[in-house]
């Protein structure tokens, strides 16, 4: 039987007597000085709006888990909402990996941000106070290590607390599934079910004390350590590529952008044979990320203005970078003639990854052929795999956007008998071997200080190998941004014009008066996907978010998505072309000229007060 959580009991009150209710409860609950003083200040000052704003919505876990602001209120990340969570997610757990919570418990890890060290102990209390062994890392980590434990220890779950990336003023609640992956859908809703069915925080739950010398209680931090030095760096690299490291000698300025990455990488450095020079100033853990805007590589050079600096000033050509969390990998290169700095996008480096992968892969594993392996990306990113599968003879597949749905497929193939060697997708995450079915970037760092050592060793530079390999299987040029819209209503105007464009139910079918046409469609909201002989979509479909793939007859791939987290509608576009196309000035040209029509015609941006990345 469900239980009827306090909001939907408050929920048939008037709204003054409704947030009254919710006022009085977090007050009641809530032990924290800090948060439970904000929300009392606002109560003296009858600011309604704000608690109404706070208090009467609740962050909803999905398959992400949580993620969210640190303030006061049910909207906002903070210890009361983390019990709550805790208690729920630990319930789920008892009915669902029961047998495994009760053998091997879980895995709790946290990052370098302001209450990490906090919520990771709150959560492990909570499953110690029921009796569970707890593996809670003693020291800030990278996200991949919690995965990488969970499945080393056949443990039940994986909890990091991380927001990545995200601002400053932001934290998260990231969930691993039993299988090590991260949880999809139906668990996140189970879980969402089992919190509001456990909100009332038990006076246990408060005491982290619980956890002093408690046997129930494991550090894995230095097991961690050298197991994944071994497992995930040393018995996948070829002991040629780290030879020929030491030969080359090609040195590396590193960020961690404040983050947890620095330990692990000068040991993985180290190991295999390469030199970084840390920027300083970003080298150590920092919730207040004081040297940037967004401690996020992906941003470019605001991201990494210091690590150019630095470089320029030791001598280094590559910048190797990691996020706060270590799982997204970025790479910058100075050219030698012009001096300029290239900072590579994600379907760059996928593109730089897959070569080199299946190179190793050759060299490394002889006896498995071709048709057994794969790589994986997700559906916006480049389709540069699949062009080579089809050159070399691998198989290639795609899954929607985000590693929950890469890493859970990577162990289907697994489980049917393949190979999977590399994963990506644009947005810098890159999966260098199947030890961890996620996003890693940590031992991407490593494979990708070997391809640069090969790639100088041959006298190149990462620029020129790029060139060559789309030479070889032909260019695959990409553009990606996205405009701000604040309103969700118009948002779905604008992705039902799409869906009725000519007439009920018919998707555009040309742009610029029939210059370009399009060939097949893929509407992942709906299900209709005309390149299938039934118009049924193959990949997941969720009518809760806006996706609608074209393909175009010159080769043009043009996602349009919402995003998850943020007011935005997305585009992602590739124009793949065969070898014969050498101009890429033409490309870039065909490229922009589509792009823009598209966005101007299905979005209609001045019409619908979008904003564009640009602002």
């Amino acid at each position: 039987m469900v239980k009827t959580t306090n909001l939907e009991m408050a929920s048939s009150c008037n709204p003054k007597q409704q947030l009254k209710v919710k006022v009085e409860e977090w007050l009641k609950w809530d032990r924290n000085p800090e948060t439970s003083a904000a929300i009392r200040k606002l109560a003296d000052e009858n600011d309604t709006q704000e608690l109404s704003k706070k208090l009467l919505n609740r962050l909803s876990f999905g398959t992400a888990g949580l993620r969210g602001i640190m303030a006061a209120g049910n909207s906002c990340m903070n210890d009361l909402v983390i019990i709550q969570t805790g208690q729920g997610f630990l319930k789920y757990l008892e009915n669902h990996r029961g047998d495994i919570l009760k053998k091997n418990g879980i895995v709790v890890g946290y990052d370098g941000r302001h209450n990490s060290r906090r919520w990771a102990e709150l959560t492990a209390t909570i499953f110690v106070n029921s009796g569970y062994q707890v593996r809670l890392f003693s020291e800030v980590n990278p996200t991949p290590c919690v995965p990488f434990m969970v499945r080393k220890h056949g443990c039940a779950s994986g909890v990091m607390i991380t927001a990545s990336h995200n601002p400053k003023e932001d934290n998260g609640y990231k969930v691993y599934d039993s299988n090590s992956a991260q949880i999809i859908s139906p668990s996140d809703k189970n879980i969402q079910k089992s919190i509001l069915e456990n909100l009332t925080p038990l006076d246990s739950s408060w005491n982290t004390d619980v956890l002093e010398n408690n046997p129930l209680v494991i550090d894995p931090y230095e097991e961690c350590l050298h197991s994944y030095l071994k497992e995930v760096i040393a018995d996948q690299i070829h002991p040629d590529d780290i030879a020929n490291n030491q030969r080359v000698n090609l040195p590396f300025v590193y960020t961690a952008m404040h983050g947890v990455g620095y330990k692990y990488v000068q040991n993985v450095a180290d190991l295999v044979g390469v030199k970084i020079f840390p920027v300083m100033e970003q080298r150590d853990p920092n919730p207040d990320f004081p040297t940037v805007k967004f401690p996020n590589p992906e941003e470019g050079k605001s991201s990494l203005d210091l690590s150019i600096k630095h470089a320029n000033e030791t001598g280094c050509s590559v910048i190797l970078a990691n996020d706060p969390d270590a799982d997204r990998f970025a790479v910058a290169e100075k050219n030698k003639t012009t001096g300029e700095w290239k900072i590579f996008n994600g379907n760059e480096l996928g593109t730089l990854f897959g070569w080199w992968l299946l190179e190793c892969h050759k060299k490394k594993h002889p006896d498995i052929p071709l048709d057994k392996v794969y790589m994986v990306a997700s559906t916006v990113s480049s389709m540069i795999l699949s062009t080579m599968a089809k050159a070399e003879g691998f198989h290639f597949l795609d899954t929607l956007t985000g590693f929950k749905w890469i890493g859970n497929k990577v162990l289907e193939l697994e489980k049917e008998g393949f190979t999977v060697i590399f994963c990506f997708e644009e947005a810098i995450g890159f999966m260098c071997n199947n030890i961890i079915v996620d996003k890693d970037g940590i031992s991407a760092l490593a494979t990708f200080s070997c391809l640069a050592s090969s790639v100088y060793g041959n006298d190149q530079q990462l620029c020129d190998k790029l060139a060559e390999i789309y030479d070889k299987y032909g260019l695959h040029v990409s553009l990606n941004s996205y405009y701000f819209c604040y309103n969700p209503a118009k948002i779905a105007q604008i992705f039902d014009r799409i869906r009725n464009f000519s007439g009920k139910k018919t998707y555009p079918s040309e742009i610029i008066n029939g210059k370009y046409k399009i060939v097949s469609v893929r509407d992942l909201t709906t299900g209709y996907d005309n390149s299938q002989p039934d118009n049924r979509a193959t990949l997941p479909v969720s009518s809760s978010s806006e996706m609608i793939t074209f393909v175009f007859d010159n080769g043009l791939h043009i996602t349009l998505r919402t995003s998850g987290t943020e007011p935005k509608i997305k585009y992602y576009s590739e124009l793949c072309m065969t070898p014969d196309v050498k101009d890429r000035a033409v490309v870039d040209a065909t490229l922009m000229e589509m792009v823009t029509v598209i966005c101007d015609d299905f979005f209609e941006p001045q019409k619908n007060g979008l904003i564009p990345q640009s602002g």
